[in-house]
């Protein structure tokens, strides 16, 4: 493990400012990069999760950025592998399928926070940086209740491991209204 000097004001690492970004969408991969490099940071990046824990294993950074959905699997083995090898280190998670569970999950494993894309630049820099005990501001338009809904059936369907029969009995629901439900987008 790791042994980096914190503040004890806001526990961010003491002057080391790398900064892993773990994303598979290249394009935002490379815009996201650039705009943390001009904001301080020696930025790394990886596309896997396979990379991504090696490049861990090899310099744990003290800051990181990691896409839940990955090609090869899950955001959250990133951020378990990086709170192994670095305790002081502050990693949030982004999501383009964000739900109540994943969130939660992110956090017990050590994320410091979690935010739905398109999340931009200074969102990230604000959430990497921001002191432990300030809480986040609440977000100004608050979830609709057929977000919730929705956020609801994210969460059954992926605790029965995607399969629609399954998560259509669980929520006694018709199968076919959950595909369409499914294959619908996220209401805002």
């Amino acid at each position: 493990m790791t042994n980096t000097a914190v503040d004890p004001n806001n526990s961010l690492p003491d002057g080391d400012r790398s900064l892993l970004l773990v994303e598979d969408d290249r394009p935002f991969l490379a815009r996201l990069a650039r705009a943390m490099e001009g904001r301080g940071f020696q930025v790394d990046t990886a596309e896997t999760v396979e990379e991504a824990i090696s490049k861990i294993r090899t310099a744990p950074p003290a800051f990181a950025v990691i896409d839940m959905r990955l090609s090869d699997g899950n955001g959250l083995d990133v951020v378990a592998a990086l709170r192994e090898k670095r305790e002081d280190a502050r990693a949030i998670i982004l999501t383009g399928y964000g739900n109540i569970a994943t969130a939660v999950t992110a956090v017990k494993l050590g994320a410091i926070d979690y935010l739905s894309k398109p999340a931009d630049a200074d969102d990230i820099y604000n959430a990497l940086m921001r002191n432990r005990d300030d809480k986040a501001e609440p977000p100004e338009n608050p979830m609709s209740a057929d977000r919730v809904r929705w956020e609801h059936i994210q969460r059954v369907y992926e605790m029965c491991d995607r399969n629609v029969s399954e998560t259509a009995r669980r929520l006694n629901m018709h199968r076919r209204t959950l595909q369409r439900i499914l294959a619908k987008r996220a209401p805002r």
